[in-house]
């Protein structure tokens, strides 16, 4: 960003202030400015200077970047998928449009973003009611998911509050990989009174881990790996030391449901957990020093693959931050079960992904790094380093495999170590079929929103749903 290019964005301003429940009084005196030079701020009537992106950094503890950057990527692709709506369709919605309404009016084209959600969430739980009915498969997903990943989304999966905290306790236990579970079990014990058990299936029941509160024992599965152990002994005791922190991050979230709460409040506990086994400074340290390779990662701090692409998602502490980072966590059936766009990429919320992206490949090759540079219809390119993990099932049958991806944006990719291995041109990918205009391609699964489908039997396309010719 050129130091002397004009950044109107009164319309993320005022979004920023209102999540922050923050009147435009209090938030003018917080960043030392007037409330009426604010007010014409957040009506594009000034740009932003220096000076207030930097008291903004200090205020809010943001990344400036995020206010500079154009439009909100994962809003404009939600809109697009409630424009490829049937119910919509017909009303021929362009981009253009779509973004206007992201830029100018963020608030409305959220709650238009969440009607459509909520209609896909009904829709989806009245088909698998019918489904039951009829003796079928259970398909739906319950709405808490997706408000809880909104909540992450809009803090771009990073809380300072929960990094001071897991700092402080690290350098308080003097915590080392080799040291770590020695003194995380003598905190649980001589701090809460808690002993750590290993325990085989026929005990646990299928259970990874359970606090039994009246023998005072923290229950470990066997089937646990050794870099999985630390996880589940620090995330219980974060839980028993930072409770009323965890408690008002998640009241500030706002979430209705209480399902919603209890998902989002176990969620910051791992965030936690993790930040108290990879502490930011230490982590981002080795990330720059290795060129983020994610191996040399894993070794340096005893981690697993997806806990590492976990933490590079984290990285976006205002005066020292990473590479941004997405992350997506997909099983064999394409259902998404972790996703962290870090402001970087959006992702279809409905719909299934790209098959043409390498996080798919994985699943051929579990176990190998899978490394792709790929552009999106709109001409932004990433990369991508992808990977299949397994764990052992509880219940004794197929192991659980997942395909795990972390990537960033091209133009960054030259800090990795992983950009050296492409050479080439980008794989033409997509969001989803539905929002994707590469009419040729012989992946397509759906028809575009933006073409005419082929209903043409005399002529057979490159790819299905391909549109007509004139």
């Amino acid at each position: 960003m050129a130091i002397d290019e004009k950044i109107f964005a009164g319309a993320r301003l005022r979004r920023l202030r209102r999540e922050r429940g923050l009147t435009q009084a209090d938030a003018a005196d917080m960043l030392g400015l007037s409330p009426s030079y604010l007010n014409l701020l957040e009506r594009n009537q000034r740009p932003l200077t220096a000076r207030v992106l930097l008291a903004l950094a200090d205020a809010f503890e943001i990344d400036v970047r995020a206010l500079a950057e154009g439009s909100d990527r994962q809003l404009i692709t939600d809109l697009e998928a409630a424009a490829s709506d049937p119910s919509l369709a017909s009303l021929q919605l362009e981009r253009s449009e779509l973004t206007e309404l992201a830029e100018s009016q963020p608030r409305a084209a959220e709650a238009v973003t969440r009607l459509h959600q909520a209609y896909r969430n009904a829709a989806d739980s009245t088909a698998d009611l019918a489904a039951q009915l009829a003796g079928g498969p259970e398909t739906g997903q319950l709405p808490e998911t997706e408000a809880v990943r909104n909540a992450i989304d809009k803090h771009h999966n990073h809380f300072p509050e929960l990094e001071r905290a897991a700092e402080a306790l690290s350098a308080e236990l003097k915590l080392t990989p080799d040291n770590r579970i020695g003194l995380l079990e003598a905190r649980l014990k001589d701090g809460h009174g808690i002993i750590v058990r290993t325990f085989e299936d026929d005990v646990m029941g299928g259970a990874r881990q359970r606090m039994d509160f009246h023998t005072r024992r923290l229950m470990l599965s066997d089937r646990l790996p050794p870099h999985a152990r630390p996880m589940q002994i620090a995330t219980t005791l974060v839980m028993l030391e930072y409770g009323d922190l965890l408690d008002r991050e998640t009241a500030a979230a706002g979430l209705n449901s209480k399902a919603g709460q209890m998902l989002y409040r176990t969620g910051l506990a791992r965030y936690l957990a993790g930040a108290l086994l990879a502490p930011y400074g230490a982590f981002l340290k080795q990330a720059e020093k290795s060129r983020y390779d994610i191996e040399r990662l894993q070794r340096r701090f005893q981690l697993g693959f997806e806990a590492v692409c976990h933490r590079l998602t984290t990285l976006h502490r205002p005066d020292a931050s990473g590479i941004p980072f997405f992350m997506v966590r997909t099983d064999p059936a394409g259902n998404i079960s972790k996703r962290f766009g870090g402001g970087v990429l959006p992702f279809a919320r409905s719909g299934g992904s790209c098959p043409k992206w390498s996080l798919f490949e994985a699943f051929r090759a579990p176990e190998k790094l899978h490394t792709q540079r790929f552009i999106l219809p709109d001409g932004s390119e990433y990369l991508s380093i992808a990977r299949a993990v397994s764990h052992a099932s509880t219940d004794n049958d197929l192991p659980v495999l997942h395909a795990i991806a972390v990537g960033c944006e091209w133009e960054r990719a030259g800090e990795t170590v992983y950009s050296e291995r492409l050479a080439g041109a980008a794989t033409e990918t997509g969001l989803s079929c539905r929002i994707c205009e590469r009419e040729a391609c012989a992946h397509r699964a759906f028809p575009s929103m933006y073409a005419k489908m082929n209903t043409n039997p005399w002529r057979q396309a490159a790819g299905p749903y391909a549109s007509d010719e004139h």
